[in-house]
């Protein structure tokens, strides 16, 4: 199953459980955890009073109440004193055994905050990473359908320095847009790489200048047309070009890894991918197709003609187009790290 980044309220996500980033006392407070407590009503605080508290990177499971959810998984992350005092560690440890208990619980899928990211100080940046990493590891071998929420963009954004230059990279592909050609743009577009023309159509025998004399010579011809178009039409599709589905699986055999590791990397869900590997002519969405591309660490050029098969192409036209060209062009594949860009621009994700 893939990770989710979504932004939304926790409290109204309908899914199997929502994560709260408690404090030790499990009994409501600030933030994240407030608002749980405030939507789930009395009937969540009475039975977190009958647990015992909670340490830093442990986790204790409830019912929903009130919640559009089954469970709640409470989890006390570490408070930010510089990240010398073992922090990483307490927050990996809070993913990790949040993701046990809803596993264990039978959860099929589950929401969680960006933990320890609000009144306890933790880097948002940092945060996030650590979120990502721990939950794309359990990713690898768990069947989970994981949502990271982010309340609002105020929440997280992607270091200043990334961010300019990608608006950088943004508005340099805009200017070009509008002055270059639309050679040009495909040019640049696959490293000055050079495909031929669809071949021009046969010449269609046409009525000479005087058509009263010409008549029969004229209707033969369009008969002769009108005979060949069917047998053409079906030798064409005798002769259809490789698919979607079949460069792909070609791909993933090329890149010598198995097909698991292949829809994992893309954040595919298994069921998807299924469904392309079973039916040859397939057509997926833009970011599925974008982030096989991504999982198979294609170039530039080979982007495109994995994209063409799906019956799409990378435009400057598109800021998601652009920001995953940034990225390929600087051979940075790993799809949370696009996926974190394509978020702090208001983009669709690649993948789930």
């Amino acid at each position: 199953m893939p990770l989710k980044l979504i932004r939304a309220d926790i409290t109204k996500l309908s899914c199997d459980a929502i994560v709260n980033a408690a404090n030790s006392t499990l009994l409501g407070g600030g933030g994240v955890d407030g608002a749980i407590h405030k939507a789930a009503g009395r009937g969540l605080l009475l039975e977190c009073m009958k647990l015992g508290g909670c340490k830093p990177g442990q986790a204790k499971i409830t019912g929903g109440y009130n919640l559009p959810c089954k469970y709640v998984i409470h989890t006390v992350g570490p408070k930010w004193r510089g990240g010398t005092h073992g922090e990483k560690e307490t927050l990996q440890s809070c993913y990790r055994e949040a993701l046990r208990l809803a596993e264990e619980n039978g959860c099929g899928s589950v929401a969680f905050p960006l933990i320890s990211a609000g009144v306890y100080g933790y880097p948002k940046a940092q945060a996030f990473r650590v979120a990502v990493d721990a939950i794309t590891e359990y990713l690898l071998t768990g069947d989970l359908l994981v949502y990271l929420v982010i309340f609002d963009s105020a929440a997280y954004q992607i270091s200043e320095k990334l961010y300019g230059e990608i608006a950088a990279y943004i508005d340099d592909c805009y200017v070009e847009r509008h002055s270059d050609t639309p050679a040009q743009q495909y040019s640049r577009l696959y490293d000055g790489e050079s495909f031929p023309l669809a071949p021009s159509a046969p010449d269609v025998p046409c009525a000479a200048a005087n058509p009263a004399d010409d008549t029969d010579m004229f209707c033969d011809a369009l008969k002769t047309c009108a005979a060949k178009q069917p047998v053409e039409l079906e030798e064409a599709l005798r002769r259809l070009d490789e698919s979607f589905s079949e460069m792909l699986l070609r791909k993933i055999d090329e890149k010598g890894i198995s097909d698991a590791a292949c829809y994992k990397k893309a954040n595919i869900d298994r069921k998807l991918f299924s469904k392309i590997r079973s039916n040859r002519l397939y057509k997926p969405s833009k970011p599925t197709a974008l982030a096989f591309a991504v999982a198979l660490e294609l170039p530039l050029a080979e982007t495109g003609e994995l994209l063409q098969k799906a019956g799409f192409a990378l435009s400057h036209s598109s800021k998601f187009d652009i920001i995953v060209e940034y990225f390929i062009r600087r051979g940075v594949y790993d799809i949370f790290r696009i996926n974190e860009a394509l978020f702090a621009f208001d983009q669709n994700l690649l993948g789930g």
